[in-house]
């Protein structure tokens, strides 16, 4: 399949068009209004929705300026089979590779893409809202637009599929890996230490792991059956743990709001739904369906809120992870962007410097309260799955 880049034999033809007058057809290329409109104009831009693209995943971790570490775009068209490359072919939303184009870190395919089709520079993809107010893209070369569409998500089904390493997908690998790492050593020198008192990480991870297991897991699922259960409690909490201690650092391999994404908050909230109701005992079921010692026309009343509540407990779990997480983020980036908001980019100095002032004493505070909140919804999230698998495993005497 063709790649559509910036042809060679076009090169000319475009250094004359970066040289023609605006007025022609009101573009410019390379640097100018085209190069602003491709990067999203970040002096006129709402700093809202700046604060929105940062906290969202990408198909790249930004550094600063231009820099960005790129990361690999896995992507699979039912029409053209699989395509695998470098983030960093797409030159920033310049460039288009195959069928695809990126927006804002976000990859897109061309829709009713054909091999004979020549797509050249992408100047840059324009947004338009339809009468129903969903979100229309299109990739513009002068006077040329090429209308996008989205890769599949469990609610919508487009050509094609995504299974790119992004920010967060790359995060939670590394967490995977940190975890492995830890949990090793860990182990080592439980082996080499036995019956000697903790030391180093040992004794870091043995009161969280001790405090967990005795006054979590025990007293929710009972002691008979709490061990089936503690190798799944004890991963979601250091993963999510982990997580969110690795999205307050701002910088690479940080940064990534993992447990701000809906995505794997849901993944995680799944895996406890299942879970929970896969180990249901008789007496569980009975108490959702035919609720003993209830009168028969209540419990036709109450079986369907039961039932409901298979899913709105799980539901429930995904949310706080995801909005606890994602407010934080987003008030940091807010106080943040007092800087530029009160220097008014970089024009008043006595402004940027009340901001940073402002900024630098909030942030310290809001990334302290962060930090606490990491440990508290890690907590939140083992002990009501914990509580759930307890409820759904308990064993009732019916008097």
């Amino acid at each position: 399949m063709p790649v559509m880049s910036f042809a060679q034999d076009h090169e000319e033809d475009h250094q004359e068009e970066v040289s023609e007058d605006h007025s022609q057809d009101g573009e410019t290329h390379d640097g100018e209004e085209g190069h602003d409109e491709g990067h999203g104009d970040h002096e006129e831009k709402p700093y809202a929705e700046r604060i929105i693209e940062h906290i969202s995943d990408a198909n790249e971790f930004h550094l600063w300026g231009e820099v960005s570490i790129p990361l690999p775009c896995i992507l699979y068209s039912f029409e053209e089979g699989w395509e695998v490359f470098s983030s960093k072919k797409f030159h920033h939303g310049h460039e288009a590779v195959g069928a695809y184009v990126m927006n804002h870190g976000d990859v897109m395919r061309i829709k009713d893409y054909s091999e004979d089709m020549h797509v050249e520079h992408i100047d840059h993809v324009e947004e338009v809202e339809t009468e129903e107010g969903a979100s229309v893209f299109y990739a513009v070369h002068g006077e040329e637009k090429y209308e996008l569409e989205r890769a599949s998500t469990l609610m919508e089904f487009t050509s094609w599929i995504d299974f790119s390493i992004t920010k967060v997908v790359f995060s939670m690998m590394f967490t995977a890996l940190l975890m492995f790492f830890i949990w090793f050593s860990v182990a080592r020198a439980y082996k080499r230490r036995e019956g000697q008192a903790p030391k180093g990480m040992q004794s870091f991870f043995e009161p969280l792991f001790t405090f967990m297991r005795d006054e979590v897991v025990k007293p929710t699922i009972g002691e008979k059956k709490y061990e089936r259960y503690l190798p799944f409690i004890m991963s979601l909490f250091f993963f999510i743990l982990f997580n969110n201690l690795l999205g307050i650092i701002p910088f690479f391999p940080g940064s990534g709001n993992i447990t701000g994404n809906l995505g794997v908050t849901l993944a995680l909230a799944v895996f406890t739904m299942i879970i929970t109701n896969f180990s249901g005992n008789k007496h569980y079921w009975q108490h959702i369906f035919w609720m003993p010692g209830v009168p028969i026309p209540v419990r036709f009343i109450l079986a369907p809120i039961e039932f409901a509540g298979i899913f709105i407990k799980p539901f429930t779990l995904l949310i706080r992870l995801f909005a606890n997480i994602t407010a934080g983020h987003i008030i940091i980036l807010a106080l943040v962007g007092m800087v530029f908001i009160l220097g008014e980019n970089g024009q008043n100095l006595a402004g940027a410097g009340a901001g940073s002032f402002i900024a630098v004493l909030f942030v310290i505070i809001m990334d302290l309260l962060e930090l606490l909140v990491a440990f508290i919804q890690a907590f939140l999230f083992a002990l009501l799955s914990s509580l759930y698998i307890g409820m759904a495993v308990e064993e009732h005497d019916h008097h």
